[in-house]
């Protein structure tokens, strides 16, 4: 089966290196998937964001790395048989991923499988080392 890691990656965080790692352990094939959110605005254009990841997992032989502009399902749905994992840091994080989790169950009969996050890289967010990086 076939594991879905999606999100902006904006930068790509130790945490994201974690939950791809663990992701690959577990399944088959990884797929790091820069998602397109037209809501947010990037700092790094994608085809930056998929050299980055591209770069951070290079060792890793079961995961490659891709881009998508479209929904989420369609995606997976593209890809063959496919769960998506998300990683976990905090009780908001659960609250809102859950949500997304039913939304895509329903659309496109995706399933989604939760890590939580390793200990001592729960403070780990691309919006935080974006913030912090600017004061550098």
């Amino acid at each position: 089966m076939i594991a879905v890691c999606a999100g902006s990656f904006d930068p790509v965080t130790e945490g994201h290196v974690d939950v791809i790692t663990r992701a690959a352990a577990q399944f088959e094939r990884v797929i790091a998937l820069v998602a397109v959110n037209p809501a947010k605005a990037g700092r790094f254009a994608v085809p930056e964001r998929v050299a980055m990841l591209r770069e951070r997992l290079s060792g890793l032989d079961r995961v490659v790395v891709d881009s998508w502009d479209g929904l989420l399902v369609d995606y997976c749905h593209q890809a063959g048989e496919c769960v998506l994992v998300r990683g976990l840091r905090t009780g908001a994080d659960v609250a809102v991923e859950l949500e997304l989790s039913m939304m895509n169950s329903s659309i496109g009969g995706i399933d989604t499988v939760f890590l939580p996050t390793t200990v001592g890289l729960g403070h780990h967010s691309s919006t935080a080392l974006t913030e912090l990086n600017a004061y550098r």
